[in-house]
């Protein structure tokens, strides 16, 4: 079963900004730059943790990780985009 995610970072060296980077949005649907929604399951949000526990430095840099129920709240005009309705990778 799938639950939402939001993952956020803050990493200090630019070579493992892009790492995390390319990583969190190999699982992630949508956001805007470090803080994205990733719809997982167990096994895709072990598998993220472990990479990004890879990649960081854990004396300077940080990543959050935080599941949320429900809907979220939506301000604005941008649709929600959800899991269901498919995703198109180009």
């Amino acid at each position: 079963m799938r639950r939402d995610y939001l993952v956020c970072y803050d990493i200090a060296d630019p070579k493992r900004l892009r790492k995390v980077a390319r990583t969190v949005y190999g699982f992630a649907l949508g956001g805007q730059k470090s803080a994205l929604e990733a719809p997982l399951d167990r096994t895709e949000l072990a598998s993220l943790t472990a990479k990004l526990e890879g990649l960081i430095d854990p004396e300077v840099d940080r990543v959050h990780i935080v599941p949320f129920d429900g809907e979220p709240l939506q301000l604005g005009k941008a649709d929600f985009l959800r899991y269901e309705d498919g995703v198109v990778l180009l």
